[in-house]
């Protein structure tokens, strides 16, 4: 499992999925929520703005899973 460390309280999905290099633009995190291939704690999720806090895992379909943590 990849960590992605965070500065703030929350990060929205779309650009967790940036900061995580698991896409490029805005656009291919809509398409990836709209295909249904992103899963949030273990379910999926068609949000693109859905918050993200320390502690959440995101699996992203054929790129691994992350870890939402804290940074120091």
């Amino acid at each position: 499992m990849n960590e992605v460390s965070i500065r703030t309280e929350y990060i929205k999905l779309d650009t967790f999925l940036k900061l995580a290099d698991c896409i490029s633009t805005g656009g291919s995190a809509k398409m990836l929520i709209a295909e249904g291939l992103i899963k949030v704690n273990g379910e999926s999720e068609e949000r693109r703005g859905r918050k993200l806090y320390p502690g959440d895992t995101v699996e992203v379909d054929g790129e691994g899973t992350y870890k939402v943590i804290k940074e120091n």
